[in-house]
């Protein structure tokens, strides 16, 4: 028990902020020696436990505003993923190369919690904690789930050498875990040379900035003064107007505002949308506008990006296209009431169409707004519709000064590598970054403080083969975890009926 609670707690000391990616290994390798040859029953009570170690402080910041028993309940229900992963690795710890089945199970396992239920909750994926990893470019070859795979398969690995040395086996014996070891940590490096291939566009630098207004007070009420938010964007996109006008800043091709940073819908105000205006009018460029519009059946509500420019309004929509639940809208309201008062506080929000991509001043722009950068198929989907830069427009301010917004930026530098793409993070209040297409933040932001990055940023067109790919290497590696889970069953009933008829003998 100890095993598999440390483990959990050592694979969430190696996701960010901190940069102890490393830990990673030594966390699998606990839970491998833990699992090995015990029975499903077993290996789900010890998965689930590890799952308890990970998540409970990992998903902490779930409960900053909202009290202790969403965020146990939701971390509980998580970890029994994490438990089924740990029943099917123990079915094939007996196996040959054990460690790659199991690696394998596990990812099938995180495929599943990414997408049931209510569309899943990918956070906390293995590959998302290793943006300063050595592993990180096989994101550009498989995606998150090839990352995860390998970090995963070397903890195993680790594991499997060090029972077996404890066990005293022969050398021979130690050659195989070893092997797999070395080449599962070798592969990141490999995984470098493999260059993007050219897809016949033209190679150019734009000039982006990412405004950061701040929101009046931290919490769930922080849009209470959403005239104040809106206001704050409005005044810091002005001062970069005068900046760059003074020559303290290059002058921007396009302006990204955060998620949220137009609460009142510029499309039936006009004053709020006249304070847009004026921001756009007074930058000359375009600005992409976070905001909340209603819609048309007067009930439900849209988490919409507007590309606005001056003295023109909205030339571009796009909606955000997988909204939160518990949050953005309340599945089971009424049986989720039961739990907590604060299930009135979710909204009415509703998913948007589109492939989440908009064009800005002859520049494309992908968008997966907040959490949507956690979904592996929506940042795709806006890479094929075109996009030469992806913008992450937040608002983590709900989460006060918790981890949350460390761990989303993880994720895109993530997807900055998968596709080859230059990323852009601006939220409400902090971190909002500048990301490079090989994962760097070149800069970022304090919490909780106004400010605005002006980012000078390479645009490329080239594919990754994780583009061309997407999720085809996720469901080879799941097809083997479940092919490798059911071969560990039926040998084991092998073993069960030789034992019974030897006994009967």
């Amino acid at each position: 028990m100890l095993g598999a609670v440390g483990g959990g707690a050592l694979l969430y000391l190696s996701f960010p902020p901190r940069t102890l990616w490393w830990l990673v290994f030594p966390a699998f390798a606990l839970l491998g020696i833990v699992l090995h040859g015990r029975r499903a029953r077993a290996g789900f009570g010890y998965g689930f436990l590890f799952g308890l170690g990970f998540l409970l402080p990992l998903l902490a910041w779930t409960g900053t505003f909202v009290g202790s028993l969403p965020w146990v309940v939701l971390s509980a229900f998580e970890a029994m993923f994490i438990g089924a992963a740990g029943a099917g690795i123990a079915v094939v710890s007996r196996m040959p190369a054990a460690p790659v089945w199991a690696a394998a199970v596990w990812i099938a396992g995180e495929a599943l919690r990414g997408r049931v239920p209510f569309g899943g909750l990918p956070w906390g994926r293995v590959g998302f904690g290793q943006p300063d990893g050595p592993l990180l470019p096989l994101a550009a070859i498989g995606g998150e789930p090839l990352l995860s795979f390998a970090a995963v398969l070397a903890g195993l690995a680790v594991g499997d050498l060090v029972r077996r040395l404890v066990l005293r086996q022969g050398p021979r014996l130690l050659v195989a875990p070893a092997l797999v070891a070395v080449l599962a940590m070798a592969a990141g490096p490999l995984a470098a040379l493999v260059p993007a291939t050219p897809n016949g566009g033209e190679d150019r630098t734009v000039t982006i900035a990412a405004v950061q207004g701040n929101v009046p007070r931290l919490g769930l009420d922080f849009n209470a003064q959403r005239r104040a938010v809106l206001d704050n964007h409005v005044r810091a996109t002005e001062q970069l107007a005068a900046d760059a006008a003074a020559g303290r800043v290059p002058r921007p091709d396009l302006v990204i505002w955060p998620e949220n940073s137009s609460d009142i819908d510029p499309l039936r105000n006009p004053d709020a949308a006249a304070q847009i205006d004026r921001a756009a009018r007074a930058v000359g460029v375009p600005v992409l506008v976070g905001t909340v519009l209603r819609n048309p059946d007067g009930r439900t509500t849209s988490n919409s990006s507007l590309v606005w420019e001056g003295g023109t309004g909205v030339v571009e929509r796009n909606d955000k296209r997988r909204v939160q639940p518990f949050g953005e809208y309340m599945p089971w309201r009424e049986f989720f009431r039961l739990f907590s008062s604060y299930v009135d506080r979710a909204g009415y929000f509703v998913p948007g169409q589109g492939a989440g991509a908009v064009d800005m001043a002859g520049v494309r722009v992908g968008i997966a707004i907040c959490w949507e950068v956690a979904f592996d198929d929506l940042v795709a989907d806006s890479v094929a519709a075109g996009a030469e830069v992806l913008a992450v427009p937040s608002n983590n301010a709900t989460f006060g000064l918790s981890e949350m917004t460390y761990q989303q930026l993880a994720m895109s530098r993530i997807r900055a590598v998968e596709h080859d793409r230059p990323v852009i993070v601006a939220t409400t209040s902090g971190v909002s970054a500048t990301i490079t297409r090989d994962g760097a933040v070149t800069a970022s932001t304090r919490q909780f403080t106004p400010d605005v990055l002006v980012d000078r940023t390479e645009l490329r067109h080239t594919t990754t083969l994780a583009t061309r790919w997407r999720s085809a290497p996720e469901w080879v590696l799941v097809a083997l975890g479940v092919l490798a889970v059911g071969a560990g069953i039926v040998t084991r009933r092998r073993a069960v009926r030789r034992a019974g008829r030897d006994e009967d003998g």
